[in-house]
């Protein structure tokens, strides 16, 4: 079944302000979200982030990581261009949930990277998928998206499911002691592409 629109309303953020979409997977019961600047039902090309929920890094401000610090980007971007969209999809853990994240991390503790993690707890190293992008994308009326990813499966995932990219916008930002050997996991088994923007 396609991910139901549920409301939207303002958003005043210290970026600036969003309209927030909420939507509903009929199918997992979980909740998405679409942040939208400006008018992006014209027909040019969007600037887009597709952000997977990240509670540690996003919220609580972990250098584990750099999705809290990609998330601020993104909307800074979004807000300096005056038109995009940032879809946050409840996938934590690249869709292992949260408690089996924190699972991961205590195994990256003992020394795994996080790919490792993921699949000596019985997961493929990403579970995250994409299907609903379609359909959010469609209430919105976006046919093609300038993409904040460094990420080249995502822009195929994407694709796969009928969303134009017309472009890859790398998003370079987050790097730090912490965060290093994971960042350098993600380019050399997941296939990121962290060069210079």
């Amino acid at each position: 079944m396609p991910v139901a629109f549920v409301a939207s309303s303002r958003l005043p953020t210290r970026f600036g302000a969003f309209t927030i979409h909420g939507f509903e997977d009929p199918d997992t019961g979980k909740e998405h979200i679409a942040l939208v600047m400006g008018d992006v039902a014209d027909g040019a090309p969007v600037l887009m982030r597709v952000h997977s929920e990240c509670l540690t890094g996003d919220s609580f401000g972990s250098l584990r990581c750099d999705c809290g610090p990609q998330l601020e980007a993104a909307m800074q971007k979004v807000a300096a261009a005056g038109r995009g969209v940032i879809l946050y999809l409840r996938q934590e853990g690249r869709g292992i949930g949260l408690l089996n994240k924190i699972r991961a991390y205590h195994l990256q503790d003992a020394g795994a990277d996080t790919v490792e993690a993921n699949e000596q707890l019985g997961f493929a190293p990403d579970l995250r998928e994409y299907s609903m992008c379609e359909d959010m994308l469609a209430h919105l009326h976006v046919t093609s998206v300038r993409l904040m990813t460094n990420n080249p499966r995502k822009v195929a995932a994407l694709e796969a499911h009928g969303i134009d990219v017309v472009e890859r916008v790398p998003l370079m930002t987050g790097r730090n002691p912490h965060n290093e050997h994971y960042l350098a996991t993600k380019q050399g088994k997941m296939g990121h592409m962290f060069g210079k923007e």
